[in-house]
This record gives structure tokens, C-alpha cells and sequence, in this order.
């Protein structure tokens, strides 16, 4: 399996044999439980559930704990479902098995989705990367602020009110981002630790949950394709 939930642990820099200098985050990946395993026939799709990251039972609820239990774990924090192509798929994992990051050995690229850090309240400038109004020439308190929100439009039939999607201040971050392409640096199979290029989603200690590119951008596209 190509895909396993993990923990942020943070951002270090990984000296290559050629004495390169990258810098990298290290992901806690795994080991992971099968929880549950679905096939056509009974649930009418075909996938694989599993679950990561131990909590105390008084943290958790009973249909969980009984959940997991099923699998001859203790309650687990994350879990997540898996889409197979066929039950022959499905049927290669058992309930309770355990997979741990040696699963992306040999696998070049990524994608790590987690949830960003929550900024609250933002104005324009900071959420949308607004340049904002001119420091002088007539401007006053109003340096940072959108600029005209088009309240008066009548075309399109919208009425004198800004159009939905309309890029204002709001909540900015706390929503689920995924980083795609990134380098697998190295694979530390006895710790669980895996080595991405670059930074990921979210704050230290974050879930995360990372699996093999299925799609790649033009320029890895061309490495991969030269088996470099």
C-alpha cells in the first residue's frame, strides 16, 4: 500500500552523499493498522481502512473502541479509507495487519494533504496577497483596506450586492491543503520516519496523510520518464 497516515514532527536540513545540503521534513509514518476491509459483496465498493496514532480509551467513545477492537487494537486517533480497484486487492490485507513506512521504498514522489495553521481573522492583503492602496496622494486610513467590492453591479443580474466568491477579509487557514510532487528523501523503516523535500501542511505534531503521486508536473514527469 502506497498511502499511510502519519504525524508532522517538524523541519530539518539532510546533507546528501554529495554533501548537498536539502532541506526536508520528517514525517512519523506509521506503523498503521488495517481496521477494516471491504469488498463488493458486502459493502459495494472495494477498499481498505486503517487507523493511526494511539489514545486512551476514556478519550475515545464505545463504537470506536469496539470498532478497533475488531482488529486487536486499542482505540486509534485517525483513521481513513482507501479506494482498491477490485476485491483481489482488497483480500491481499488482513484485519490487523500492520504497515509501517517501508511501504514507500522505492517510491520517488508524494503528496502529503494536512490541515493548514488556522491565521483567524485576516484582512485582504494578508489572505488574497492584496498590494493595497497607495502610502500617500490623497489616500487616507484606508491603506490596507480591498478597495471597491463592486456593491453597486448590476450586471450578470446580481443586484447591488458583491458577487459570491468575491475575494474579501475572512478566516484564513484551518482547511485542508495538499502538497503534490515532493522528493522522498530517505526512508528510515526501524524508526517510521520518512524524509520528504520541502515543507508540508500544517503545525508540528499535525496529522497528515501521505500517499505515492499519481500525477506528476511536467518537469518530474520528464525525470521519471529518463529514470532519473
Amino acid at each position: 500500500m502506497s498511502a499511510l497516515l502519519g504525524r508532522k514532527i517538524g523541519m530539518t536540513r539532510y546533507f546528501m552523499e554529495d554533501g548537498k545540503n536539502v532541506p526536508v521534513t520528517v514525517i512519523e509514518v506509521g506503523p498503521c493498522v488495517v481496521t477494516q476491509v471491504k469488498t463488493t459483496e458486502r459493502h459495494g465498493y472495494s477498499a481498505v481502512q486503517i487507523g493511526f496514532g494511539d489514545m486512551k480509551p476514556r478519550n475515545s467513545t464505545m463504537p470506536l473502541i469496539g470498532h478497533d477492537g475488531k482488529a486487536g487494537s486499542g482505540p486509534l486517533r485517525w483513521h481513513r479509507e482507501f479506494r482498491l480497484e477490485c476485491d483481489a486487492d482488497a483480500e491481499a490485507y488482513e484485519l490487523g495487519q500492520t504497515i509501517d513506512c517501508s511501504a514507500f521504498e522505492g517510491v520517488p514522489y508524494v503528496d502529503v494533504s494536512g490541515t493548514s495553521k488556522g491565521k483567524g481573522f485576516a484582512g485582504s492583503m494578508k489572505r488574497h496577497n492584496f498590494k493595497g492602496l497607495e502610502a500617500s496622494h490623497g489616500v487616507k486610513r484606508a491603506h490596507r483596506s480591498p478597495g471597491s467590492i463592486n456593491g453597486h453591479a448590476t450586471n450578470l443580474g446580481t443586484g447591488p450586492k458583491p458577487k459570491k466568491g468575491k475575494r474579501m477579509a475572512g478566516r484564513m487557514g484551518g482547511e485542508q491543503v495538499t502538497t503534490r510532487n515532493l522528493d522522498i528523501v530517505s526512508v528510515d523503516s526501524e524508526k517510521n520516519l520518512l524524509l520528504v523535500k520541502g515543507p508540508v501542511p500544517g503545525p508540528n505534531r499535525g496529522f497528515l496523510f501521505i500517499e505515492a503521486s499519481k500525477r506528476l508536473n511536467r518537469q518530474k514527469a520528464r525525470l521519471a520518464k529518463a529514470g532519473k
